[in-house]
């Protein structure tokens, strides 16, 4: 009976090891890479690489029509564009895609989706261009962070 358990033990130990060197490697580290201009190189595939490009293009667009929006009071088309890329869009991201991502990334994304949600709110609840301006500020910021601090290049096989 006792060497069964220590087994058991060992066993246990061995799976939380490598559940946590997991857990690092595709929640927190992602697959990345120092880039020769400095910023973190994430690797993925020629089509997770067009997927992400396609949707940051989604968000200047969204940025564009949010924009016109607040100069026109058109707060529907501040609502609508904003809501188009908000925390929706991310829930059926693929795992894999997400994995290769590392932890800061994912932050600065998700908080850019979840501004745009906030925007959408605003411009549905009380209309304030004033404060639609300052949010979608604070927005450009995250962009503008997340482009200097990351690049995607393409993995090897």
């Amino acid at each position: 009976m006792k060497g069964s358990c220590k087994f058991c033990w060992l066993v246990s130990m061995a799976l939380i090891v490598a559940l946590g060197a997991m857990s690092y490697f595709f929640v927190i580290k992602g697959s990345v890479i120092k880039g020769d201009d400095g910023r973190t190189a994430i690797l993925m595939t020629s089509g997770e690489r067009n997927h992400v490009l396609g949707e940051m293009r989604g968000f200047l667009e969204a940025v564009q029509a949010i924009t016109e929006g607040i100069a026109n009071d058109d707060m529907a088309l501040v609502a609508t564009s904003a809501n188009a890329v908000g925390m929706a869009l991310v829930r059926n991201e693929s795992p894999a895609l997400l994995a290769k991502m590392p932890i800061e990334f994912k932050k600065l994304g998700f908080g850019a989706h979840t501004a745009f949600d906030d925007m959408a709110q605003e411009a549905t609840d009380i209309g304030d261009g004033k404060m639609l301006t300052a949010q979608l500020g604070d927005l450009l910021g995250r962009c503008t962070g997340c482009h200097a601090g990351y690049r995607f290049d393409i993995e090897s096989n």
